[in-house]
């Protein structure tokens, strides 16, 4: 009979053992005498799904444990080490209003405002600092558990925690999910290291008027690599974060209440202009060059909006009395059997060798002295480059818009001179928080409008494009976003609205995903993130917006 009570773990070595129903994870592995070799557990998967150490095991499963070297245990340390900057906040300065903005190279940047006054001393920053290592060497529990709706509410009001307040607002769950760490109290976003000293590895940067707190690169955990400045993109993040708080929306918390009252269209109509006005102000620095530039370079990761920015574009360059045409990379691949494999033996459509880099070269360079070339035609049906007579010459007062991940690498248009290019990088960089300390990722903005792209236009399910999606990353670490140095101008493409609209079209395909695929974690992990936001129907996006990319019905021929 004492076999009846016992589960079955199915542990990674290829062991299953058992053990009583309600076994916690870290009693488990205790048990069975798993140890960290090199980095520290931080989390498990449990039959696919991400849970915390203290997490009571149920049911029949299969157990592998987290580090940060695994995309979800990174996510966990990130997550744990956001809790315990918080909490060094809270605790030397808890009338502080203190906000972990956006991510920014492999760090996180943050601001801080104390009676009124923007910005953090270097005093301030040094006693956050000390107290981020006093808590870790105390090794201090965090406590995950389940308290009452009321009793949520009732404390975040109390700590004036308006941000995890408002959060709460439009959601009814009879318990929630917090965790704890001595007084302080965060509302659960996922799972986080069972104590403060499995934290042991970060950096604190000032960055003015705020601070960057650095953590280790998965691919390279637990060494920290040198910090790199990214000034475009900070700037494109104070210029969104300005204007968020001009609105008054900087959290998530904050657009559920426009979509309660009713107000969410004019909140739409307003975004929308705010990007024809960024996208108007580039066709007027573009036109100043207009003397010398010929070939606007347009690039950006996967789902940035690239094809519909740069069809916007075009509109405000021929307001400006300008003539643009548009030369495809793609139509410049090498053939199917040329392309590059990666080291799996699969093709890497990602590698800037996919383009017939010579040809389009000599395309450029005898466009640019004003010469005529027959453009080629890529079949994607049989991966076959043809040319079918279609000819270009770039006439006075035209100009040529380049669109496509590589078009920032030099190699790509290395035979025209620099002053004949406006460079443009473009990416989806939201300015909107969960809550304070628990940012909207850009990169999980992006995931979900290619997640619906995919289905909508290319037959793909959500399985499939999370399956692939780790290999768009890496490609976008190797061939786009070292290259951002190189614009002349970015622009941000994220709308804060977005998240609302595609929640609706996200998450019956997310649901498709189960416990027994390998990519259930994450959409758990996606499908939990969009229940935090009211929804917004399809129908209130303007047919010009960026967003008809991706949900289809725009004005736009792609």
């Amino acid at each position: 009979m004492a076999e009846d009570k016992q589960i079955n773990i199915q542990l990674a070595d290829g062991r299953t053992i058992q053990c009583p129903p309600q076994t916690t994870v870290d009693t488990l592995f205790e048990q069975a005498g798993i140890e960290p070799q090199d980095l520290p557990f931080l989390g498990a998967l449990v039959n696919n799904n991400v849970v915390s150490l203290t997490y009571p095991l149920e049911v029949d499963c299969e157990l592998q444990p987290l580090t940060m070297a695994t995309p979800h245990g990174w996510r966990v340390y990130r997550r744990s080490l956001a809790f315990v900057l918080a909490k060094a906040v809270n605790d030397l300065y808890p009338e502080a209003r203190f906000f972990i903005e956006h991510s920014l190279g492999s760090g996180l940047y943050c601001t801080f405002e104390l009676n009124g006054k923007s910005g953090i001393t270097a005093e301030q920053l040094a006693a956050v600092e000390t107290r981020i290592g006093e808590l870790v060497a105390a090794d201090l529990p965090i406590k995950r558990r389940k308290i009452s709706f009321s009793q949520a509410v009732a404390r975040f009001e109390q700590q004036k925690q308006w941000d995890k307040f408002n959060l709460l607002r439009f959601r009814n769950p009879a318990k929630v999910v917090v965790y704890s760490c001595e007084m302080f109290t965060d509302l659960a976003h996922g799972p986080l290291a069972s104590s403060t000293g499995r934290l042991t590895h970060y950096k604190i940067i000032p960055y003015e008027p705020g601070f960057v707190i650095q953590l280790p690169e998965r691919e390279n955990a637990p060494t920290m690599t040198p910090f790199e400045r990214q000034p475009h993109l900070f700037q494109i993040f104070k210029e969104h974060k300005e204007w968020g708080r001009i609105v008054n929306v900087q959290t998530v918390g904050q657009l559920n209440e426009i979509v309660a009252r009713k107000e969410i269209d004019d909140f739409i109509k307003i975004s929308e202009a705010y990007h024809e006005k960024k996208t108007a102000q580039l066709a007027d620095r573009i036109l100043a060059q207009s003397d010398e530039v010929k070939w606007v370079c347009i690039a950006g990761p996967s789902s940035s909006g690239k094809t519909t920015f740069s069809k916007r574009l075009a509109v405000q360059l021929r307001v400006n009395g300008l003539r643009p045409v548009t030369v495809s990379v793609d139509d410049y691949f090498v053939d199917r059997v040329k392309t590059p494999r990666d080291e799996h033996g699969q093709y890497d459509f990602e590698h800037i060798e996919t383009i017939d880099l010579p040809l389009f070269n000599e395309h450029l360079e005898r466009l640019d002295r004003g010469e005529e070339v027959e453009l080629p035609k890529f079949n994607f049906e049989d991966g076959s480059r043809v040319f079918k007579g279609h000819k270009l010459r770039i006439e006075p007062g035209q100009m040529v818009i380049i669109e496509g991940i590589h078009a920032l690498n030099p190699r790509l248009t290395e035979t025209i001179p620099a002053r004949h290019k406006f460079k443009i990088y473009i990416s989806a960089l939201t300015q909107l928080n969960l809550d304070s300390n628990n940012r909207v990722s850009t990169t999980d903005n992006r995931l979900v409008r290619r997640m619906v792209r995919d289905y909508q236009f290319r037959g793909n399910t959500a399985l499939g494009t999370l399956q692939m999606w780790p290999s768009v990353r890496r490609g976008e670490k190797r061939w786009i976003f070292p290259y951002q140095k190189e614009a002349d101008a970015a622009f941000n493409s994220a709308l804060d609205y977005e998240l609302a609209v595609l929640k609706t079209l996200a998450e019956p395909l997310l649901y498709e995903v189960k416990p027994y695929h390998p990519q259930y974690a994450e959409a758990r992990r996606l499908l939990d993130f969009l229940e935090c936001f009211l929804a917004v129907p399809t129908d209130q996006v303007p047919p010009t917006s960026i967003l008809r990319e991706f949900t289809g019905k725009s004005s736009f021929r792609y």
